[in-house]
């Protein structure tokens, strides 16, 4: 496959990543009477990438996420050199659905954006649960460690390849469940950068200052991870 091929899957994946996992949270999560919640924004978040998983994994390997293609990287699993442009097809596909949707949820009447809106990313005012910078820096350190580690197992050769997607859409279901209250959930650079950027539309730049945090810790996380199943899982034959 070449590299414009998998450049495009990725744009397309992150896009729908951001689109129905932010998505929901902004439209669906609070709505009256059917209101989904923290248990449905997280299964939204894991179907999406179950989705994408079968849809492209065979193209791009479908990472749709920065921190996931360095921890690839550093797991032997992914060549340095399409690193890069990887990323930058991320986030280009994560900034498009943020915007989209801050365009369809503005339609609705009487839409009003506020500091934490769009499912940004964040911590102490930005925080669901108001919890501590430090909080959020090793929730999220944590959490991507365990998602590249589980990510790294369920696509060994050794394993059961076939149900990779599944698995690994389940791990972040359960990450979210856990960490949405302290950081509204990142675990991934680019799902925070393209919320963060749309919400300037209203004037607000609090989660574009607090954005730094959510590229260090992922990528952190991610290469701990890596090592980790390096260690544990050994040589692949």
């Amino acid at each position: 496959m070449n590299l414009s091929n998998k450049l495009a899957a990725e744009f397309i994946g992150t896009f729908w990543l951001v689109l129905g996992g932010c998505g929901s949270a902004v439209l669906a999560a609070a709505f009256p009477g059917v209101g989904i919640g923290l248990l449905g924004v997280s299964l939204a978040f894991g179907l999406t990438v179950v989705t994408m998983a079968y849809a492209i994994g065979h193209i791009s390997g479908c990472h749709l996420n920065p921190a996931i293609s360095v921890g690839l990287v550093v797991g032997g699993r992914f060549p340095a050199s399409e690193l890069v442009p990887y990323i930058v097809a991320q986030v280009l596909g994560a900034i498009l659905a943020a915007f989209l949707l801050y365009y369809i949820a503005s339609g609705q009447a009487g839409f009003v954006l506020s500091a934490s809106g769009l499912a940004v990313n964040g911590f102490g005012d930005l925080s669901p649960g108001k919890y501590s910078m430090m909080a959020g820096l090793v929730t999220e350190v944590v959490m991507t460690a365990i998602f590249l580690f589980v990510i790294m197992g369920s696509t060994d050769k050794r394993g059961i390849g076939s149900h990779a997607g599944l698995a690994i859409g389940l791990a972040l279901t359960l990450i979210h469940l856990i960490s949405i209250p302290v950081t509204n959930t990142s675990v991934n650079p680019a799902r925070s950068t393209g919320p963060a950027l749309a919400l300037l539309m209203g004037g607000y730049d609090q989660a574009l200052n607090q954005l730094w945090l959510f590229w260090v810790a992922p990528i952190v996380g991610a290469i701990i991870g890596a090592l980790a199943y390096k260690a544990v899982g050994g040589k692949e034959a």
